[in-house]
């Protein structure tokens, strides 16, 4: 055992907060069909800070946090499940973790590494392949602008389109650093820093012929943008609104919704849960597109769950390429 305390993360009020917590490391005797796993990356905590109704209950102030998290075996009463074993699970936020096997999921450390399992080939990996392919109905030819592309569900989106042959693929980003990433090495064909001038203006410059398919991860002026720029029978798959995400009032929507009925536009939200048939088939592809080379990725490490709450706010703040992951292993 690496330890005998077992440090989390609880929810705080007032003010928010990321509190920890050292509780005593789950006991070694386990119930029928339980693993308890040393926690090695975590990651996913922002959806599940407001109280709203989702297909996930929203934390509760005073509690353990959770969220997406891989880790190692160390004891294990479930069968199929050996010590050694890598797993991927809900039970983040903390540094060991027991856990129901049937809520957790084999992953091997041989073909990427662990914390691959939190990104590329995890959830943010299947919200941009279902939001792409299935929801947002892309087909080869389709012009497809991305927001938030420098982020770890934006950047995959605009290279799963460019290899399935994309006319065009742009992305936004909050920065001229990430404006060069996406161009540079994801293979965008055009990027612009939000930041630089109305995203309207932009974006019309970046696809003068229109856009055909828009993923949507911060709302607002990308929004309306985005609708303005569509096709006739555009869609656009609504994924996120970092950009409203904090607001304490209502965001006034997009002034320009009159547009959806007469280019006969398709808006529509998606939960990563319900694509979770997609699975076998994203695995096959994300890792043969990693093998290959076409398919690239970043992360953003913080070491240490003292250091959680720095890497939320940096998150919100636009400070990570890619996913950002908080480390156990230091």
């Amino acid at each position: 055992m690496r330890s005998a305390s077992n440090t989390r993360r609880i929810l705080a009020v007032p003010p928010l907060a990321l509190l920890p917590a050292v509780l005593p490391v789950p006991s070694l005797c386990l119930c029928a069909g339980h693993s308890l796993v040393h926690v090695c990356h975590s990651a996913n905590i922002r959806g599940r800070m407001n109280d709203l109704k989702s297909c996930i209950p929203p934390f509760q102030l005073d509690e353990p946090m959770q969220g997406g998290a891989v880790g190692e075996v160390v004891a294990s009463a479930a069968e199929g499940f050996a010590v050694g074993d890598h797993v991927l699970h809900h039970l983040g936020w903390r540094e060991y973790a027991e856990l129901d096997a049937k809520f957790a999921t084999k992953v091997d450390a041989s073909l990427a590494p662990l914390s691959a399992y939190l990104g590329v080939l995890g959830m943010p990996g299947l919200t941009a392949y279902a939001g792409l392919f299935e929801v947002g109905s892309f087909k080869e030819g389709d012009a497809v602008f991305v927001s938030g592309a420098a982020g770890a569900v934006g950047g995959l989106v605009g290279q799963f389109a460019k290899i399935k042959g994309a006319s065009r693929v742009i992305g936004s980003a909050g920065s001229d650093e990430k404006v060069t990433l996406l161009t540079e090495k994801y293979g965008f064909d055009a990027a612009f820093n939000y930041k630089n001038g109305p995203v309207a203006e932009q974006l019309r410059e970046a696809a003068p012929e229109g856009i055909d398919v828009y993923f949507d991860n911060v709302g607002g002026d990308h929004l309306e943008a985005a609708i303005s720029s569509l096709n006739v029978n555009g869609r656009a798959t609504l994924c996120g609104a970092i950009a409203g995400y904090n607001d304490t009032e209502a965001a006034p929507g997009p002034r320009n919704l009159m547009q959806v009925i007469g280019k006969r536009l398709r808006l529509q939200g998606i939960l990563v849960n319900d694509h979770a048939g997609l699975q076998p088939q994203f695995v096959q592809d994300v890792a043969g597109w990693l093998r290959s080379g076409e398919l690239r990725y970043d992360e953003t490490v913080v070491e240490g769950v003292e250091n959680a709450t720095s890497a939320f706010l940096g998150m919100l703040r636009g400070e990570n390429t890619g996913k950002m992951i908080v480390s156990f292993t230091g």
